[in-house]
């Protein structure tokens, strides 16, 4: 019987390796068409673009001769401006004669002085043409503004408002020292609460208790975990499972053993992590190859049963050989025992025994169509045990870094 089933699974086998090798030929054609059609859309996509780009330098002409003509539009506008500016310089300059005139009636109507402090000047001599302003006099003083504006008529000082002012900047300076004084005397309370607090927790105080009585049995456990020294990791997981019992005697373990600064704290951590990550594995292998096929289950559901547990296998075996070299390098500095983590050890175990996943898989779907041939999908079914197949025997040859 088991040989007739071998020679059944080849041939089974055989027809699939035919049909998946047209199916290759079928997709690489297809592969071929997809090639071509990238090419043609690559073609139509620069040619958008260069017409694209037409576009834009299109634009961006229309902009610039935009552009432009405003600028010649406010060149023609700041000559008209400047002519309506002179004008109004030329009106304002006009009465300038008429100042002129009246200085010559000033000096007509000075007092009669005696000659000798009469000035040369002041007298009009017959070859000066133009009559000229006396150099002694100084010049008339401008006239007073005849125009108040509204604002310095209406605006005066006014004293209280300053006083008011200040007398508000005084009481917020007052209300912020007060504030000031209640904030620090507010945080000193806090404080003297927690410290309250503190004294009176009796979880605190049992932490005290076991850090002042129970001194001796912690050096004692410090000297154990410095010099523990083991050859096979199983040793590891039976001293961490002691360690546990120990420490669980204390009321609180972390704060307890942060007052002792002799703990060796990553030295445990990796010993607690080398045991529990063993222990997590060896179930999960136990679990593999002690597997057995439920023939009364339905076959979706058993094969979903088995990619399942496949699944776990592969993600631990991929986690461990990808943290592999830092995790050994670790083990090393403690000397804890690290050969199991490597494929000649407990990991290539692990992938071995993962075959007989692929064994029962196969079982499992050659048994279903020598029964029920008819009424499932054959092509289908032979492909994915096919596939599931290869998939665990290539996670078996595969070695990590």
């Amino acid at each position: 019987m088991p040989q007739e089933e071998d020679e059944s699974l080849i041939i089974y086998l055989k027809k699939e390796l035919e049909a998946s090798l047209i199916r290759n030929e079928s997709l690489e054609k297809g592969n071929q068409e997809l090639r071509q059609e990238i090419i043609r859309l690559k073609a139509q996509i620069s040619s958008l673009k260069a017409h694209d780009n037409e576009r834009k330098s299109m634009l961006w002409k229309k902009l610039q001769n935009a552009n432009e003509s405003s600028k010649n539009d406010e060149c023609q506008q700041k000559p008209s401006e400047f002519l309506k500016v002179s004008k109004q310089s030329a009106d304002l300059s006009s009465p300038l004669p008429k100042m002129q005139e009246s200085v010559p009636r000033k000096e007509s109507q000075l007092p009669n002085l005696p000659p000798k402090l009469i000035s040369p000047s002041v007298s009009s001599s017959p070859f000066s043409g133009v009559n000229k302003l006396p150099p002694t006099f100084a010049p008339p003083p401008p006239p007073p503004p005849t125009k108040m504006s509204p604002l310095s008529k209406s605006v005066r000082r006014v004293p209280e408002v300053a006083e008011f002012y200040r007398l508000l900047t005084r009481k917020s300076a007052h209300m912020e020292n007060k504030s000031n004084s209640t904030a620090t005397s507010g945080t000193a309370f806090t404080l003297n609460m927690i410290g309250e607090i503190e004294n009176r927790s009796t979880h605190l105080s049992a932490i005290k208790s076991d850090v002042e009585k129970r001194k001796e049995f912690i050096n004692t456990l410090i000297k154990e975990v410095e010099c523990a020294a083991f050859k096979d990791i199983s040793e590891v997981e039976s001293f961490v499972k002691w360690l546990d019992v120990e420490l669980s005697s204390l009321v609180d373990e972390r704060a307890v053993l942060k007052h002792f600064a002799q703990w060796p704290e990553r030295k445990a951590d990796a010993l607690r992590e080398a045991a529990f990550n063993y222990r997590d594995l060896r179930t999960l292998d136990s679990e593999a190859s002690s597997f057995e096929d439920n023939p009364k289950e339905p076959l979706m559901k058993a094969l979903g049963k088995m990619q399942s547990l496949q699944d776990r296998l592969e993600g631990s075996i991929n986690n461990t050989e990808r943290t592999r070299e830092s995790t050994v390098k670790k083990y090393r500095d403690f000397q804890i025992p690290w050969e199991w983590l490597l494929d000649s050890g407990f990991i290539g175990q692990m992938k071995l025994n993962s075959l007989k996943l692929a064994k029962e898989y196969m079982k499992r779907i050659t048994k279903e169509l020598l029964q029920h041939s008819e009424s499932l999908d054959e092509e289908n079914l032979l492909l994915q045990g096919a596939r599931f197949a290869y998939r665990v025997h290539q996670a078996a040859l595969t070695q990590g870094p």
